[in-house]
């Protein structure tokens, strides 16, 4: 039935916003379908959209699985991103960070999500 999902997070101030999940995601927004909005399309079927909407910022919470959460969070240390490394948390390996509004992003390594059906 469901073929796809685009989880969210609200901002206060989208330029800063598209800065940091420039550097979260190594890319710029695959696409900017009205004002206020950005997407970044993650893989097929799914992604992440950041809403402009001060009033309603730094509340969301998105977690996302990688195949190297070593790896990624190397990278994103070394890109200026805080963070306190991996740390065991649903079943796995854990990475928590907050974009500048305080939105929570959990990236999970492999197998802390049930796999798709």
């Amino acid at each position: 039935m469901f073929k796809g999902m685009l989880g969210n997070c609200t901002v206060s101030d989208l330029g800063r916003a598209e800065r940091w999940f420039a550097l979260l995601f190594e890319r710029g927004p695959d696409r900017r379908p009205m004002d206020g909005l950005l997407e970044w399309h993650l893989g097929p079927g799914f992604g992440l959209q950041v809403w402009l909407e001060p009033e309603r910022s730094g509340h969301s919470t998105v977690v996302l699985e990688v195949a190297d959460l070593q790896a990624v969070a190397t990278r994103l240390a070394a890109a200026g991103l805080d963070h306190h490394g991996p740390e065991q948390g649903g079943g796995g390996q854990l990475v928590q960070l907050a974009d500048p509004d305080g939105n929570r992003i959990v990236l999970a390594g492999p197998g802390v999500l049930p796999p798709p059906t």
